[in-house]
């Protein structure tokens, strides 16, 4: 991803309109309170209370006395910010329905039970899905490929939906955060004016101790789930898709194909894109589909009739028009983050954060609560990185840290953690892809929760903190 963004700082805000910090937190916890009660209480998807919180925030920047074409402005740059993931949205609904219709997910299911066991998948699943977000640079493009795959194993295995899911995401975001080729990692990067690698570098240890914690703790879950397989489901569901399905290892063509685009460098829409294609002419050539259904099927899906609720209901896809119900989440969610951007609430509470850092090592953890802070106000992991990264950047001059320690911060607690949130871009994207909602998978999605706690623990006790702030730390904490 490109930068073309420059976010607002206190000292971009026209004083006249420059709101105080108590008035800066109104929209927020307007937000706060019409997303907890809308969606918790109330029982609404998330779109209505968006809604509402787009309505308040927009009257604020009014009192504050910004016009509609200012607001306006604030929308459409948010959008701008999110495009990318909207359209790999829409992409990514179509490819999953013509890699069912290819055959390319069914084979995966059907191999896959014949490969794994309950005892070792989850832990299994973690590894293969790190191995390969590492190997494209791609958190989105795993969970939306093998994501989708891995929970119909994990259905005829025995192992829950949430539990899959939670250790696919594991996966993807520890070897997403590791990859050269991974847009949030160079964005990280560049933001915070690190080499790359210098910045890949001071991301590892914390990444392999809380991908490490995580795999241990789905070896334990396996354990527990093992021997829970009901009689004759995994032949059940084989039957099933054999007979329905030419399963061969030529229905992997569109894997190999999109993999093989990944792994040359192409950025991850054109990739999928391609997948896309590649899933409907493998429909037309191996399971005999005419080229207006494999078309039909890239864009209103798949209704698979196997004989079995099970992998029917696994199978079934929306296509391109069933991405209809994200999209309006992520937009309305995007929306919400660009006013709150315009009219500076984001810049004043940045600001405000830098005032109250006394040391190192709050300047860290406090750089990684403003990413997750700014994850669920903006829903959209690009704005987590780049607000703290831009903004809080001369602070660690100041404090003589070196870039890579911010760089570490906003993408630690920023990337992993937007899946975790239902409104979020990646939570959103996350849930539709697998099919299992947000809140189900969140208490499973282990490096999600573990990356940011254990950015805090290092700093807290001085562990990977550089030499000469190593004392500080650990005064501090005690």
């Amino acid at each position: 991803m490109s930068l073309n963004f420059t976010p607002t700082t206190v000292d971009d805000l026209d004083p006249e309109r420059r709101p105080s910090v108590a008035l800066a937190l109104v929209p927020v916890f307007a937000v706060v309170l019409f997303l907890g009660v809308g969606s918790a209480l109330l029982g609404f998807d998330p779109h209505v209370p968006l809604l509402w919180s787009i309505i308040v925030t927009g009257a604020f920047g009014h009192y504050l006395g910004y016009s509609w074409d200012d607001l306006y402005d604030g929308i459409a740059n948010g959008l701008l910010m999110g495009l990318q993931a909207i359209l790999i949205l829409f992409t990514i609904y179509a490819l999953i329905a013509t890699w069912v219709d290819a055959g390319t997910i069914p084979a995966m299911m059907y191999y896959g039970l014949e490969l794994l066991t309950p005892t070792v998948f989850l832990p299994a699943t973690a590894v293969l899905a790190a191995a390969v977000a590492f190997s494209i640079g791609s958190s989105w493009t795993t969970v939306g490929t093998l994501g989708v795959a891995f929970v119909g194993i994990g259905a005829g295995l025995g192992v829950s939906g949430p539990m899959t899911v939670g250790a696919v995401l594991s996966g993807a975001y520890a070897g997403d955060k590791q990859s050269p080729l991974s847009d949030t990692t160079n964005l990280a990067a560049g933001v915070t004016n690190t080499p790359l690698y210098d910045h890949i570098r001071r991301m590892r240890t914390g990444t392999v101790i809380a991908f490490g914690l995580a795999v241990a703790i789905f070896a334990v879950l396996g354990l527990q789930t093992s021997g829970t397989v009901p009689t004759g489901r995994v032949s059940e569901i084989q039957t099933a898709l054999a007979g329905t399905y030419s399963v061969s290892l030529l229905v992997f063509l569109p894997l190999v194909f999109t993999f093989g685009l990944a792994l040359r460098g192409y950025p991850a829409l054109p990739t999928l894109v391609g997948g896309a294609i590649a899933g409907v002419f493998t429909s037309m050539l191996l399971q005999g589909s005419g080229f207006v259904p494999a078309w039909n099927v890239f864009l209103n899906g798949t209704e698979p009739g196997t004989g079995s609720e099970l992998v029917d209901e696994l199978l079934a896809t929306g296509g391109l028009t069933g991405s209809a119900w994200t999209i309006t989440v992520v937009v309305a969610a995007l929306a919400l983050g660009g006013l709150l951007e315009k009219t500076g609430v984001l810049a004043v509470l940045a600001h405000r954060l830098s005032q109250g850092v006394r040391s190192s090592r709050i300047l860290i953890a406090g750089t990684g609560i403003s990413a997750i802070f700014i994850n669920a106000l903006t829903a959209q992991q690009y704005m987590s990185i780049v607000l703290p990264g831009m903004t809080l950047r001369n602070l660690y001059e100041e404090f003589g840290l070196d870039s890579d320690e911010l760089s570490r911060a906003v993408e630690a607690a920023g990337t992993p953690t937007g899946a975790l949130i239902p409104w979020h871009a990646g939570g959103v994207f996350m849930a539709s892809a697998t099919d299992v909602s947000t809140l189900s998978y969140a208490p499973f999605y282990l490096f999600g929760i573990l990356s940011p706690l254990v950015l805090f623990a290092m700093v807290l006790t001085g562990f990977g903190v550089p030499m000469q702030h190593r004392s500080e730390a650990v005064q501090t904490a005690d």
